[in-house]
């Protein structure tokens, strides 16, 4: 395995330009019109880098567009990242934020998790203090603001170039000396003087790491996005050119340089490939593009460009990607629009009447790859005058959450719903229609026709109704009160849960004899009601027959009490000792409208 530093040149060749003015090429970045994009006929040949991969900045420039993540949903992200990057370690590195309490609290739950790759690695500025945090954290790499422009240097910073360049060398150099690996972040390199400024500087750098046998990086920013990769187009805007005059004329390992670019010009995917493709080892990004002002490199992307150029999984899991998509969606309630690549709700989706014709004949014909195998996302189509009764039932098995979810079956063809639908469709191409039928008008038309597929607003909420009877009668069964077996404490726990809880309409203990070894508690003025309740044998009642042979919980359907004329539940539940030893059944009947106003999360212990 070669050594970069056995093939640094010693011999300076680019002397600093140190002028007076900026150098804001006002030729090509007018201000007052859109950039000019120039040429000179100079055109280089690709030099790709012996070894590629990619590097992350999902929780630094992905957090700078949208609300931050959470810790919580930090570590769930950098634990997508370590699976989707294999075992090899494709996705190499991932950069954090560590100036507030939550950016170390994210990094130190990420750390925690002991993985080889991503790497973690931090962002700072160029400033002493900062070096400080990166130190105390235990990062052995990280990223260094050093902006590059004239832009930036005069006027931003109010500095001349040689002012800078200390204060950049400075900060690189004091790194170094605590053994921690400087990335500098050439900011704004594509409006920079390349041979008067940044190769002078990283021209440095490379003094720098042979001095102290440690890699110096430098990642290449397209703060602004206007980089562009035509032959022939001038420098600082052509990428070609300029990954090239560090690769080959000042001779910068290729491992050691980075491209991080953004996307206000519609071209930062292809502009972070090209890099890759003229010397970069490192192609950093976002997932799903997220990062300032009009994103990153959406790293999703690039990781399916690594597949194409490389021809092989390299024990990658594309399916992870889907994954990604739904936590984003999901969890975070990230927006990503349909049509978005690889992971929107339509992405693998066609909607031309043609397409879809010809995806009934062999999906092959118009889908990106097997979308199924890969992405775990079977290719869909929209509904046209091509699509037949069959196709309709298709798109309703594919598309209604109920049968996705299991909680309906799904239908075929020869379901009297489905044919009106084809009615429906063809009558609507019969009247001029060229466009296929949109998902919003399929979902109305199969409500329409089959009703029984949807859950109702009522099944919902007594779906969330029982789960609230569940953890509430969970609770209770759970109580070191009742594990006691002393009577008194039982009565006193189950009269006060009673009387805490309004949904509660009748609670009591029944033995193995199927007897009640407790009062029968209910609430304030109805004890009348329930008065013959107390000597009653329950051994032929299905909530006493179910627990007592299955020793598991019980919860019934909606009913009306005999006793009261409510909408009532009963959920009955084992009742164990400290042993472990079933010693009773636990009956509650909860009053369904007195559920249904519980807004609040039951908590996980009704008394303390």
């Amino acid at each position: 395995m070669h050594s970069p530093f056995s093939q640094l040149r010693t011999k300076p060749r680019f002397p600093l330009q140190d002028p007076e003015d900026p150098e804001l090429y006002r030729d090509q970045f007018p201000y007052t019109s859109v950039p000019r994009i120039l040429f000179d006929g100079y055109d280089v040949i690709p030099h790709k880098a012996p070894e590629i991969w990619i590097t992350d900045t999902t929780f630094r420039d992905g957090q700078q567009s949208r609300p931050p993540y959470t810790p919580d949903q930090i570590s769930k992200i950098f634990d997508f990242l370590h699976r989707l990057g294999g075992s090899q370690g494709v996705i190499r590195q991932t950069e954090f934020f560590l100036y507030s309490t939550r950016d170390r609290e994210a990094l130190e739950l990420c750390q925690a998790k002991n993985y080889r790759f991503p790497e973690i690695t931090g962002w700072i500025r160029s400033d002493a203090d900062d070096l400080k945090l990166v130190k105390d954290l235990g990062l052995a790499e990280t990223g260094i603001l050093t902006s590059v422009s004239d832009y930036h240097i005069f006027l931003k910073l109010k500095k001349t170039r040689a002012k800078i360049l200390d204060q950049y060398l400075g900060i690189v150099k004091e790194a170094l000396s605590h053994g921690i690996v400087p990335r500098c972040h050439f900011e704004d390199v594509t409006r920079a003087d390349l041979y008067g400024f940044v190769l002078p500087f990283a021209e440095r750098l490379l003094d720098l790491a042979k001095e102290a046998q440690s890699p110096v990086k430098v990642r290449l920013c397209d703060t602004m996005g206007f980089g562009v990769t035509y032959p022939g187009a001038t420098v600082p805007r052509s990428i070609p050119r300029l990954v090239h005059a560090f690769s080959q004329e000042l001779g910068y390992p290729s491992e050691w340089l980075e491209w991080h670019g953004h996307n206000d010009f519609h071209k930062v995917h292809v502009n972070a490939v090209t890099a890759w493709l003229y010397g970069c080892s490192s192609l950093n990004a976002s997932l799903l593009g997220f990062g300032e002002r009009t994103g990153n490199p959406p790293l999703e992307g690039a990781l399916m460009e690594y597949l194409a150029l490389k021809g092989d999984s390299m024990g990658i899991d594309t399916t992870v990607i889907t994954e990604i998509g739904d936590y984003f969606r999901d969890e975070i309630q990230a927006p990503i629009p349909a049509n978005y690549p690889f992971v929107g709700a339509e992405f693998n989706t066609t909607r031309a009447g043609i397409h879809a014709d010809g995806i009934l004949k062999n999906p092959e014909i118009y889908n990106i790859f097997d979308t199924d195998a890969l992405l775990k996302r079977p290719l869909r189509i929209q509904v046209t005058d091509k699509s037949g009764v069959a196709g309709i039932a298709q798109w309703i098995n594919d598309n209604i959450p109920e049968i996705l979810e299991g909680h309906k079956e799904p239908v075929n063809k020869r379901h009297g719903g489905i044919k009106h639908i084809y009615t429906w469709v063809m009558e609507e191409y019969q009247n001029g229609r060229t466009t296929s039928i949109s998902p919003e008008e399929m979902l109305a038309q199969t409500k329409r026709f089959l009703p029984s597929l949807f859950v109702s607003e009522f099944e919902k909420v007594t779906e969330e109704a029982k789960k609230k009877a569940q953890a509430l009668a969970k609770s209770i069964s759970e109580s070191p009160d009742i594990r006691s077996l002393r009577s008194d404490r039982m009565e006193d726990f189950l009269h006060e849960v009673v009387t805490r809880e309004g949904s509660i309409q009748l609670l009591a203990i029944t033995n193995l004899e199927g007897r009640r070894i407790t009062q029968v508690h209910v609430q304030r003025g109805e004890k009348g009601l329930f008065r013959n309740l107390m000597n009653k044998d329950f051994r032929k009642h299905e909530w006493f027959v179910r627990v007592l042979e299955s020793q598991v919980s019980y919860d019934s359907d909606l009913y009306f009490s005999k006793y009261t004329g409510r909408l009532i539940l009963t959920s009955a539940r084992p009742l164990f000792d400290e042993q472990g030893k079933m010693f009773g059944v636990m009956d509650i009947d909860f009053i369904f409208d007195e559920l249904v106003k519980l807004i609040t999360p039951i908590p996980d212990e009704i008394l303390r």
